[in-house]
């Protein structure tokens, strides 16, 4: 039950009712290639309203009718409703304390052309370099389709409803605003969400995995740069008041632990993140510059993915390290069991490389954590999107089209 804000609601007219059974149309048709018969068994409802619906969505150019049904019997073929993602263009951005990722994409997330950078720290050069970038982009490929905007995933906390970036310690910014900027500068609307929820939304919408439990109540951990988790509750993404929740990366392990970059000590991030595991094969603490400036070039050079190769060999250092930040893997996801329950967890980042040498450390200490039979069984899958935080600024884009009106 949802009690109803008398502060913020919306009123019902008479076109509610059609434009909830539309939006429900057109996501049955992502679901899968469905014909008009079907799709009215499907609904529950008769022929005449499924023509109606599908006639106006074909108007707004978000399906069209293709290939036509197999079926055993003899005649006609039922034709097939397709929803229209081709030549419909997002611009995705992922922000990163080393590098920054522009790729070109349809609103299926596929991609056309992908670009990087080294990071530029500077607010508003780095919205210099990017909207140049994105005009190159667009110019460059003018033939594919038109492109309906920019999704961006930032790092640390966003204020959802003015894309304002909060805190972001990896890049040492606070209350930073890229969005009115960026998009005066490409003429483009943007719309900006932290890396973990924009992955969160790349699961609902772009997964095709939208009939099951699994796509209403999950958790996304991405374990990068940082660690942060998009949580997901009967379908919608899990906000909090200021757009805070779900920075489980920022929940103590232990309030004595090492020094988070976020200023606090002891965060499920300062033991998991690419940086800590780093910092416990070296035997020595790292900052986010250290290893940037090292002398050293083979550290300089040093990367999540060489260690696990090392590990692998068998070097005990590396098989320390990675094992270690395993076991906290583990020790944090029970947390997020306990807090939210979720039918599963997805999880993301460079360290899922080695999923196999550690899945067995990560499920014994969630065992630990966890109160119930049923929550030590929550399911783990390992998300093998080569560029998950880019799918999630995709879907930033694409999912208000799909998104079902609010009503109340």
């Amino acid at each position: 039950m949802r009690k109803l804000n008398t502060q913020d609601f919306r009123v019902a007219t008479r076109t509610t009712s059609r434009e909830i059974n539309k939006h429900i149309a057109l996501n049955l048709i992502r679901e899968q290639p469905i014909s008009r018969v079907a799709l009215a068994a499907r609904m529950g409802v008769q022929r005449s309203v499924v023509s109606l619906l599908i006639n106006e969505l074909i108007a707004e150019k978000l399906i069209y009718e293709g290939g036509n049904e197999r079926t055993l019997g003899r005649g006609p073929k039922p034709t097939l409703l397709f929803v229209k993602t081709q030549n419909r263009l997002a611009i995705a951005i992922d922000v990163r304390f080393t590098k920054s990722y522009l790729m070109l994409s349809d609103f299926s997330g596929r991609q056309i052309a992908l670009e990087t950078f080294d990071t530029i720290f500077s607010p508003s050069e780095l919205i210099k370099e990017l909207a140049s970038r994105v005009r190159k982009l667009l110019q460059a490929h003018k033939n594919a389709g038109t492109c309906e905007g920019i999704g961006l995933a930032a790092p640390g906390i966003v204020e959802h409803r003015t894309g304002r970036i909060l805190h972001a310690p990896m890049m040492g910014w606070r209350n930073v605003d890229l969005l009115d900027d960026l998009a005066a500068q490409t003429g483009l609307p943007v719309a900006i969400e932290s890396a973990p929820k924009a992955c969160a939304m790349a699961q609902i919408w772009l997964s095709g995995n939208n009939a099951t439990a699994d796509a209403l109540n999950f958790a996304y951990v991405m374990i990068s740069d940082g660690v942060g988790v998009g949580a997901v509750t009967n379908g919608e993404l899990l906000r909090g008041h200021d757009n805070a929740a779900g920075e489980f990366g920022h929940t103590p392990l232990n309030i004595d632990g090492p020094r988070c970059l976020c200023g606090l000590s002891g965060c499920w991030e300062a033991y998991t993140s690419n940086l800590a595991t780093l910092s416990r094969y070296l035997g020595r603490t790292l900052s986010r510059t250290s290893l940037k400036n090292s002398l050293d070039t083979a550290e300089r050079m040093l990367t999540i993915a060489e260690v696990i190769n090392r590990a692998r060999e068998g070097d005990p250092r590396a098989v320390m390290a990675v094992q270690t930040t395993a076991r906290y893997i583990g020790l944090g996801l029970g947390t997020i069991v306990a807090a939210i329950n979720p039918a599963r967890i997805y999880i993301g980042g460079e360290i899922t490389a080695a999923w196999d040498f550690i899945e067995d450390t990560v499920r014994t200490a969630l065992v630990e954590r966890t109160l119930t039979e049923a929550a030590a069984r929550t399911p783990i899958e390992i998300t093998d999107v080569e560029y998950p935080r880019l799918r999630g600024a995709v879907a930033l884009v694409a999912a208000p089209t799909y998104a079902l009106p609010r009503v109340a």
